[in-house]
């Protein structure tokens, strides 16, 4: 049990590394209000290596401490909150849903991995421009970010928005299903559901 807790911790540690250079190394382009970058296909692959929890923090610490160091400073806490509903729902639809951490066929795990990876990154389109317009009307009143914000939220389906979403998908779909056999092999994939006496 506490190997099994440093695994993961271990795990979290290397995908919030990931998602920082998903973001910051591999540079992000600015699309129609959007940033098309890596980052998110480490989020979703944290979650389905580690369910959602896990996945999601990974994440969220990752990307925002890549906003801080990159000077989005004040992007940080809506990025931390997006990329932790991120994990949350991949690792809902993953592991509580298919309960892919458990023994499936291939093709199983393949079908599931992809739905919980465009249901989170999908989710992410509506949610991040709609908690921006929030955040900007709310919290921190700025109507020209407002603005911009609903903006996003009407065009979710420019072509931007869409191609993040589905190039992270692909990212880290493929990802998984390569490492999840060579991890089991190893012994060395992470334990998420509890094991009957």
């Amino acid at each position: 049990m506490k190997n099994d807790n440093v695994r993961k911790l271990t795990y979290a540690g290397l995908m919030a590394a990931l998602c920082y250079v998903g973001y910051a190394v591999f540079p992000a382009i600015n699309a129609s209000g959007t940033k098309v970058h890596l980052g998110n296909a480490f989020v979703v692959l944290g979650a389905l290596l580690l369910g959602g929890l896990y996945g999601g923090l990974a994440g969220a610490i990752g990307l925002s401490i890549a906003d801080i160091t990159l000077g989005y400073t004040a992007s940080a806490p809506r990025t931390f909150i997006c990329k932790l509903v991120i994990g949350l729902i991949v690792g809902l639809v993953a592991h509580k849903i298919a309960k892919i951490s458990e023994d499936h066929k291939k093709g199983y795990i393949l079908q599931w991995s992809a739905i919980a990876a465009v249901a989170g990154l999908a989710f992410n389109c509506v949610f991040e421009p709609a908690l921006k317009y929030v955040w900007f009307t709310i919290l921190t009143p700025n109507a020209e970010k407002a603005a911009s914000a609903i903006s996003a939220l009407l065009a979710v389906t420019t072509y931007a928005t869409i191609i993040n979403a589905v190039i992270n998908s692909i990212l880290a779909v493929v990802i998984y299903n390569a490492l999840r056999p060579a991890l089991n092999k190893a012994n060395l994939f992470p334990t998420l559901a509890k094991k009957s006496a």
